[in-house]
């Protein structure tokens, strides 16, 4: 089996929070990582999202920055969040 990692940058226009983190996120572009396994057959290959992590500013830490592990639905969620409220 192999593994790879993903990054992409997610950018928040407002303050925002994600089921699991327990404390409000600035506004801001964020590195997400998503970690990724193979599922292979006789007939094809895929790649399975396996974790996600979210890098974020350390609370009460200047540039001081922490990985934590979210649910990528839990992500779609807050960029959802985030869209509609600059829809209003």
């Amino acid at each position: 089996m192999t593994i790879r990692s993903r990054r992409e940058t997610v950018t928040f226009r407002h303050p925002f929070r994600i089921h699991g983190i327990d404390r409000l996120l600035p506004a801001g572009a964020y590195p997400v990582i998503a970690d990724e396994e193979t599922i292979e057959s006789e007939t094809f290959s895929a790649w399975r999202r396996v974790g996600t992590s979210i890098i974020v500013p350390v609370e009460g830490v200047l540039g001081s920055v922490e990985m934590l592990s979210i649910r990528a639905p839990d992500l779609a969620d807050a960029i959802a969040s985030d869209a509609s409220v600059a829809n209003d």
